[in-house]
């Protein structure tokens, strides 16, 4: 069996374990934010808390001139009932760290011992900072973080990040240039017909048959409006309308995501969406109200920062770590905004494992990783970093 890093294995699977037992949604991280804040202040760091409500960012300055870099852990955990069973689940009903940001936070923390410990290791110059964010899930904590300044006052000039990855096995570095994940947009549309009787359909507006109409015309916007070698994706999520077998209802709501990756594509598809809809829905004399909300934007790597995480993970790894497969997705990551402020990248450690039935997809109930990834996020990270500052001028 080929030998992975272990480099303060035992300590992560302890902050992971801990966190992973006591999740805490988007913007309630506050224990999780007091654990890691305890850990960096008996560190000796200097921590600037309360960013973004619950986020919190630490400064490790090796003395020497230097670029700046940011290396960030979301701390989120999602609103699912956890179905596993070992000994460290969830003892919240209803919330579980089913996306892996318990082992991104544990990482991160890991990496502030190395910065207090073995900093010569990996810092040859220059400075690094921590970024703790929260809300990562849908709650654009990346944004509000940006928003209270720390890039300007911090003086960066690149950020990474990394996130376990079960669709990509244990000892793999997923990596790719430009777009690795999509935009995350949601719009809600509502139909607004003439209410009746179902057996005198004639006096009425049926919102139901125009927003069937709809949910088969949104799928024209795809193919008859992007080029065919720009991914998007568009999915009506939901639809409903009234409440009794016999009455034609006044309302009925579609919502739903749009997913894009490019630019073009991503400043296109709502004013094109807005149009088809209005358009169907006055064929038949309905008329709507539509919301279009941007949450996350696409996460575009910098080639040459991309170029860096492929030389740490053959460095740490080997010649063969490095894989595209199932590295480029449709989900989103709110890490987008930092990407769109400075040059980085964002690249997922393997940890599926199949002899550990260690397979379930992000986000599923059963979710779990083999936590040697761990280590190897850990060793990655640090080579990221001293790669990028040895060759920054």
């Amino acid at each position: 069996m080929k030998a992975y890093p272990s480099v303060r294995k035992e300590e992560m699977v302890r902050y992971r374990r801990t966190f992973h037992q006591f999740p805490e949604l988007k913007y309630e991280e506050r224990e999780t934010a007091s654990f890691v804040k305890s850990h960096l202040e008996s560190l000796g760091f200097q921590v600037e808390s309360g960013i973004a409500e619950t986020g919190l960012v630490a400064l490790f300055d090796s003395g020497i001139p230097g670029k700046t870099v940011l290396v960030r852990a979301d701390m989120d955990a999602l609103p699912i009932h956890e179905e596993n069973t070992h000994e460290y689940k969830s003892k919240t009903p209803g919330k579980m760290h089913a996306c892996g940001h318990d082992g991104h936070t544990s990482i991160l923390m890991a990496l502030s011992s190395e910065l207090k410990t073995a900093f010569s290791e990996f810092v040859p110059k220059g400075r690094v900072l921590l970024c703790f964010q929260p809300a990562e899930e849908g709650g654009s904590g990346a944004d509000r973080m940006i928003a209270s300044g720390i890039l300007d006052r911090y003086k960066v000039d690149s950020v990474f990040a990394l996130h376990v990855w079960n669709h990509i096995d244990l000892g793999k570095v997923g990596v790719v240039n430009g777009t690795m994940m999509a935009s995350v947009d949601e719009f809600k549309i509502t139909l607004k017909g003439t209410s009746g009787h179902g057996a005198m359909p004639q006096h009425t507006v049926d919102p139901i048959v125009v927003g069937s109409h709809l949910v088969t015309a949104l799928q024209t916007l795809v193919p008859r409006n992007v080029d065919p070698l720009e991914p998007c994706v568009v999915t009506v999520g939901s639809f409903h309308a009234g409440n009794a077998f016999n009455v034609i209802p006044e309302t009925a709501t579609l919502h739903g995501t749009v997913r894009t990756y490019s630019k073009s594509v991503y400043e296109m598809i709502p004013k094109r969406m807005e149009a088809l809809v209005s358009q169907v829905a006055a064929g038949f004399g309905a008329k709507i109200e539509f919301e279009y909300n941007r949450i996350d934007k696409p996460t575009i790597n910098d080639p040459t920062m991309a170029d860096i995480v492929r030389t740490a993970a053959k460095n740490v790894l080997g010649e063969d770590s490095l894989t595209e497969e199932n590295t480029r997705t449709m989900g989103g990551e709110d890490f987008s905004a930092f990407l769109m402020e400075r040059p980085g990248c964002y690249f997922f450690i393997g940890s599926r494992n199949e002899s550990k039935g260690l397979v379930h997809p992000h986000h599923s109930s059963f979710f779990d990783f083999d936590e040697d990834a761990l280590p190897i996020g850990l060793c990655v990270m640090k080579e990221v970093i001293k790669t990028y500052l040895l060759n920054s001028k």
